[in-house]
């Protein structure tokens, strides 16, 4: 039977994910979902033939997915999608992921090991005609992959995030970007400058996005007033239980630190730090501030909004032409996408 009421949740999604004005003709995905996420490669495989220019990046945990599955997989989305696949490489924080599926927990730094083993498969599937690898996590024995990815720059993006050493090091060897939870702009800087001399040593270069929860308002008191509601609200126990889950998970690097270990409760309402960002006014105010971020090397903004079937439209059509602007004047730099 048709549900009227479903179609038009249906049809509304659809025209915010293929609307112009939503995204400005540039990047975008669906924000964090805790345990109701839809599986990400389903996901994008659904949006591909739905959608024209938007980037459709999915998420996978090496351990729980064999690369040279996840090859083939990318290469057909990227194949029906006409180039705009690509890949977030997620070496996994949360021990309860892989136990409950009988699958080993590794120490923190084999994670990142295989994760790099993970991504120089992946590459060498989607560029080679006979590609083997001889790893101390995967053997490849001449594989490939056809139809290759149609995005031959020279194949789909990888995406990884992480904090720890271990992290940074991976990211500047094989990663094409990496992401970053909110921070200021001088530890934004710090990151970047680190990962970016790591990248060089390796004789390459990478890009960078930042987490950021984006809340415009007409005056900036209204905004920050809102935020207020949104952490008086917020499920205390839920966010204390994350809180004690991730300072776990950052006891197992090296450093003893992890991607949360200066988050506050206030912080950890929004998984990935995205207040600390401090977008948060008017929409001249969060202009300003998207600005300053690329002034210091930041590509790419991956945006969180309170409403998204609201704000999301009314940030592309009152902030980013704002950014534009302020890039004309002052960037030399490529133009960045907003997320």
């Amino acid at each position: 039977m048709r549900n009227p009421a479903r179609e038009r949740s249906r049809n509304l999604n659809r025209e915010v994910w293929e609307s112009p004005s939503v995204y400005g003709g540039e990047d975008v995905n669906a924000s964090y979902g805790a345990e109701y996420q839809l599986e990400a490669f389903a996901t994008v495989a659904a949006l591909a033939p739905v959608t024209k220019k938007i980037t459709l990046i999915a998420a996978v945990h090496p351990g729980l997915w064999h690369p040279g599955v996840v090859a083939k997989i990318g290469s057909t989305i990227d194949f029906i999608s006409k180039g705009r696949f690509a890949l977030n490489i997620v070496s996994g924080w949360f021990k309860g992921e892989f136990t409950i599926y009988g699958e080993p927990w590794l120490d923190h730094d084999e994670r990142y090991r295989r994760s790099e083993e993970f991504i120089r498969i992946l590459k060498g599937l989607w560029t080679e005609d006979e590609f083997h690898f001889k790893g101390d996590f995967y053997r490849i024995n001449g594989g490939w992959v056809k139809p290759r990815p149609v995005n031959n720059h020279p194949h789909p993006e990888i995406f990884q995030g992480g904090n720890s050493k271990a992290a940074r090091q991976m990211a500047g060897r094989v990663s094409d970007w990496y992401f970053m939870n909110g921070n200021s702009i001088e530890g934004v800087r710090e990151q970047i400058e680190e990962v970016s001399a790591l990248a060089r040593q390796a004789g390459r270069s990478i890009k960078f996005g930042l987490n950021a929860f984006i809340l415009v308002r007409d005056t900036e008191k209204e905004a920050h007033e809102v935020l207020r509601e949104i952490i008086a609200k917020a499920d205390k126990e839920a966010v204390q239980g994350f809180g004690e889950a991730v300072k776990q998970a950052g006891s197992a690097t090296s450093e003893k630190v992890g991607m949360w270990a200066n988050s506050n409760f206030e912080d950890l309402v929004q998984y990935n730090d995205g207040f600390r960002t401090g977008l948060i006014g008017t929409k001249e105010q969060v202009a300003e501030k998207i600005q300053q971020f690329h002034a210091v090397g930041v590509d790419l903004i991956l945006g969180g909004f309170l409403h998204y079937t609201d704000d999301l439209p009314a940030f592309g059509r009152e902030v980013i032409p704002l950014v534009r602007q302020l890039e004309s004047r002052r960037s030399p730099r490529e133009e960045f996408a907003l997320v």
